[in-house]
C-alpha cells in the first residue's frame, strides 16, 4: 500500500485527524525534501506522530522509486510532501509505476502553494496562465521569457516558480531572477520585459511571517524579501477588484497597473515589414512602370501586401506574416533578376 499525502501550506499542524491516523498506522514514512525544504520542527513532529520508520527522501530516491515501491509491496508506506502531492510530476510518475506493479495507492490531497499564493495576493485564479520554473542556468531563460510573453498576450498572470536545490540548499533569489529576465530581453528584444513592468513577489506563503511585495521591477530588484521560499507573479490584465485587493494584501512599492501593453511578435514584425515592402514596391513601380512584363509580378506583390494587412485585421497573424513574406519574395526575385535594389 502506498499513500501520497499532502501537508498543504500549513505543514504538520494542518493535518486532519484522519490523516494523523494514517501516519500513525504506517510502517514507513518517506518525507520528500526536494520540492520544498523541511524545517527541523516538522521533521521532529512527523517522527513523533509516526513512531515508525521515518526517512527523508531526496529527489534521487523518489525519481528512482525502487526502494519505496519495494517497501509498498509488503507494507503500508506513506510519501509525505508539502502542498498537494500531485503538483510534483515525479510523484505522479511514481504512482503510475505503483499501479502498474499492482500496488494499491491512496491519496490525501491538500492545498498547494500555487493557488494559495494567488489568492493571498488578491488575484483571480482563473486568470492564471502557464506556470514556469526559473533556473540559474541561462539556457532555461528563453522558455521563461516566452512563457511570460504567451501569457501576457492573452492577458493572463504568469507564476514564476524559483529554483530550489535541496542538495545544495539553494534558493534562487527573486532579484536574481528578475535581473535575468532583463538580461534576456536585451538578447530577444521583443519588448516583453523592462524595468517598468509590474511584478509581485510572494514570500513564505502559509507561514506566520508570510509577506507580499509588489511594484515595478526597478523597485523590486532593490527590495529585501527575507528568507525563502519566494515566488514571482507577473500580472497580465488585472480586474479592478484584483487591484483593490492587492493594495490591501501587499506592500505596494508602486501603484499597481496592468502589464497589458505588450504587442504580439507577429504585429511587431508586420509593423516593420509591411511599410518596408510598400516602399520597395513603389521603387519597383517607378523603375518598371513601362515594362508590361513586370506588371503581373507587381500586381501579385501588391495583393500579397493587402492580404497581409487584411489577415492582420482579422487576427490571422500567421497568414499575415506568410503573405508579407511572399510579397518580399517577389520583390527580391526582381532584385536578383533585374539587378536592382529597391530595399535601399
Amino acid at each position: 500500500m502506498l499513500w501520497f499525502i499532502g501537508l498543504g501550506i500549513s505543514g504538520v499542524d494542518g493535518l486532519s485527524p484522519n490523516t494523523l491516523k494514517i501516519l500513525k498506522k504506517a510502517d514507513i514514512v518517506y518525507f520528500e525534501n526536494f520540492t520544498s525544504p523541511i524545517p527541523k520542527i516538522d521533521q521532529l513532529k512527523v517522527k513523533k506522530i509516526t513512531r515508525s520508520r521515518f526517512k527523508i527522501a531526496p529527489r534521487w530516491m523518489v525519481e528512482d522509486g525502487k526502494a519505496i515501491l519495494a517497501d509498498a509491496k509488503k507494507k503500508a508506506v506513506v510519501l509525505l510532501a508539502y502542498g498537494d502531492p500531485y503538483i510534483a510530476t515525479t510523484h505522479i510518475e511514481l504512482r503510475t509505476r505503483a499501479e502498474l506493479e499492482k500496488i494499491k495507492t491512496r491519496t490525501v490531497h491538500a492545498a498547494s502553494a500555487i493557488p494559495s499564493l494567488v489568492g493571498e495576493c488578491g488575484l483571480q485564479y482563473y486568470k492564471i496562465g502557464k506556470p514556469v520554473t526559473v533556473m540559474r542556468e541561462q539556457q532555461s531563460w528563453n522558455t521563461v521569457y516566452y512563457t511570460i510573453y504567451d501569457n501576457l498576450v492573452r492577458g493572463l498572470h504568469s507564476i514564476l516558480i524559483l529554483e530550489y536545490n535541496s542538495d545544495a540548499e539553494f534558493f534562487l533569489d527573486p532579484k536574481d531572477a528578475l535581473s535575468s529576465l532583463l538580461l534576456i530581453e536585451k538578447e530577444q528584444r521583443r519588448n516583453v520585459i523592462d524595468e517598468s513592468m509590474f511584478g509581485i513577489v510572494a514570500s513564505r506563503i502559509g507561514s506566520k511571517n508570510q509577506s507580499i511585495t509588489a511594484g515595478k521591477i526597478s523597485s523590486l530588484v532593490k527590495a529585501d524579501f527575507g528568507k525563502p521560499p519566494h515566488t514571482i507573479i507577473i500580472p497580465g490584465r488585472m480586474h479592478f477588484t484584483e487591484v483593490d485587493a492587492l493594495k490591501v494584501f501587499a506592500k505596494c512599492l508602486d501603484e499597481p497597473f496592468d502589464n497589458s501593453k505588450i504587442q504580439k511578435i507577429s504585429d511587431q514584425m508586420l509593423a516593420k515589414y509591411v511599410p518596408k515592402a510598400r516602399r520597395a514596391l513603389n521603387e519597383v513601380i517607378k523603375t518598371f512602370k513601362d515594362d508590361k512584363d513586370i506588371h503581373p509580378i507587381i500586381e501579385n506583390a501588391q495583393l500579397y501586401i493587402e492580404d497581409a494587412e487584411k489577415f492582420q485585421r482579422e487576427g490571422k497573424e500567421e497568414l499575415a506574416v506568410l503573405s508579407i513574406g511572399y510579397a518580399e519574395g517577389l520583390i527580391d526575385a526582381l532584385r536578383l533578376s533585374r539587378g536592382i535594389d529597391p530595399w535601399t
